[in-house]
């Protein structure tokens, strides 16, 4: 494996990010008219503008070049091929084949995992219907209203984003809601209104082990019963989990599970069975341009060389950001209410794939990899915490999704034209990306009339990195476009810094812990010393105010 700091590229790109050598990005429009059409590409529908990122040729060249001297093409086929990337647990990480057409073949321990895949889709789809059209009822013969997906992580985060973004495709009269947190009142919140006899629930853990979501489905399962007797379980709870064993003792028919497979990580995991509500909602032709988004962006992906390539750019200029210019944070600032989830479900794909201190193969890394990776819809970011990002003392390079036109809005339909809406929406993002590029000098703001004493309050120091990326409307195809772009950016960086984006041993240690600390929490005797003095404490008080 390449050490990527032993490159003569990495000592280039570190020699580019020395505070006397780093661009500006006055000076670099001023020098270059034509910077924005050098540096805006697109991918599908996506048009996606690097021009107020901090990079020039040279820099742009010494990162390909980067990627280049660690394989980053050789590690692109190898992934899509099916080869055991993800090292830690031996297995591939295959979530390009959920999205696959039928007709492609890849091999996985001799069984091809792209028919497996279409023989559960087709089992979603019959579901689907059945679930849409009111043929499969309830335990008194009534159709399904509403759908109740019980999950965490990987299992909640993407079909809860998708359910919200693509609120305008839905079907009507079919609500779903999405209930993660072991607190008792986010179930509540779910259940508070519903009907039994129209409710069914999907229950979403690979392993069916997971203790929140478990925690959550033996609480749906006592409501349900206690309601419609016994049997309603098998009519009204479905599981999506690759363990068939747990789901049956659980009460849950073999019928009624959806397999996931061990070559796919949660967090990749929302155009498989996980994104089940997705599709009801959706209907299946509706999650099939979904499919078709991601797919899209994948051709792109495997057959664009790297210097064409928009993740791979996209990657690479992260990556600038962080391991070089040291921005510790990323902000993701969708310019769209129903986008509103997606910083929070970027956050996992990101954080959770990159935030590693071992590359692959043991040894420690000496550099920065994964950003943290926060954000909020605009425009209500810039009533927050966008004065941080003008003119707070640590730069934050941003990320902007904008779309010409806005989504479906039935109510301000029948009102009108509601484009003045999307029209000053989109003038913003514009703006902010303005701002923050160019800012304003003290120069600039004497000529404007301040008076002396505010001038340095009205400075804006500028040169704050941003990538804008539009396209025409927030469509299935589009979201799906848009999820694979991000999910091959965040490849692409771990395959620079040389790390395993498919594992997540990280989030192991708390929940070992959490599992013996409940147990003390119930008991009536005083815990001991098997903690250290603070976390007894707590325990001790907890127990006190019970």
């Amino acid at each position: 494996m390449v050490n990527p700091t032993q490159t003569a590229a990495w000592q280039d790109l570190v020699s580019y990010a020395q505070a006397d050598q780093r661009p500006r990005l006055r000076d670099l429009f001023e020098a270059s008219p034509e910077r924005a059409d050098q540096l805006t590409v697109a991918v599908g529908d996506l048009t996606v503008d690097f021009s107020k990122q901090l990079v020039t040729a040279e820099i742009i060249s010494s990162l390909l070049a980067l990627a280049e001297n660690v394989g980053v093409g050789d590690q692109i086929a190898a992934l899509l091929a099916g080869a055991p990337l993800n090292t830690t647990e031996a297995r591939p990480a295959l979530h390009t084949a959920l999205r696959a057409p039928r007709h492609e073949t890849i091999m996985v321990n001799n069984r091809d995992v792209v028919a497996d895949v279409h023989a559960m889709r087709d089992r979603m789809v019959a579901f689907a219907h059945e679930v849409r059209n009111g043929q499969r009822t309830g335990a008194t013969g009534r159709p399904f209203t509403q759908v109740i997906n019980l999950g965490i992580g990987g299992s909640d985060l993407g079909p809860a984003m998708a359910y919200e973004a693509l609120a305008g495709y839905r079907q009507p009269g079919l609500r779903c809601c999405f209930v993660s947190n072991v607190d008792a009142a986010d179930l509540d919140d779910a259940l508070s209104g519903a009907d039994p006899e129209t409710t069914l629930f999907i229950v979403s853990s690979k392993s069916f082990s997971t203790s929140e979501t478990l925690t959550n489905a033996e609480t749906a399962r006592r409501w349900l019963t206690r309601h419609l007797g016994e049997q309603a379980t098998s009519r009204h709870m479905v599981a999506i989990s690759a363990n068939s064993e747990r789901t049956r003792e659980f009460g849950i028919e073999p019928d009624n599970r959806f397999d996931v497979w061990d070559w796919v990580g949660g967090r990749y995991s929302l155009d498989s069975a996980i994104g089940l509500s997705l599709m009801l909602a959706l209907g299946p032709d509706g999650f099939g341009e979904f499919l078709d988004g991601f797919r899209l962006v994948d051709e792109h992906f495997a057959q664009t060389p790297l210097s064409e390539n928009v993740p791979v750019l996209m990657g690479l200029i992260s990556l600038w950001n962080r391991s070089f210019l040291d921005f510790p944070t990323r902000a993701v600032l969708p310019y769209s209410h129903a986008l509103r989830r997606f910083p929070a479900y970027l956050q996992q794909l990101e954080m959770e794939s990159n935030g590693k201190q071992v590359r692959a193969d043991g040894d420690p890394v000496d550099y920065p990899t994964a950003p943290v990776i926060w954000g909020e819809p605009g425009t209500n970011g810039q009533h927050s915490f966008h004065q941080l990002l003008h003119q707070g003392t640590t730069t934050v390079p941003c990320d902007f999704i904008a779309f010409a036109r806005a989504t479906p809005t039935p109510t301000l339909d029948q009102l009108g034209d509601p484009g003045v809406h999307q029209e000053l929406l989109v003038a913003n993002c514009f703006a902010q990306a303005e701002a923050l590029a160019f800012g304003r000098t003290a120069a600039e703001v004497a000529q404007d009339g301040a008076e002396p004493e505010l001038v340095n309050h009205r400075t804006f120091p500028g040169n704050r990195p941003s990538t804008v990326i539009m396209a025409r409307q927030l469509t299935p195809s589009t979201l799906g476009q848009l999820i694979a772009l991000y999910e091959h950016q965040v490849v692409v960086q771990a395959m620079v810094w040389g790390i395993n984006p498919f594992d997540q041993w990280g989030v192991e240690l708390g929940k070992q812990l959490a599992t013996g600390i409940v147990d003390e929490l119930r008991r009536d005797q005083p815990t001991g010393s098997q903690h250290d003095s603070s976390t007894n404490k707590l325990i001790a008080h907890f127990r006190s105010e019970r």
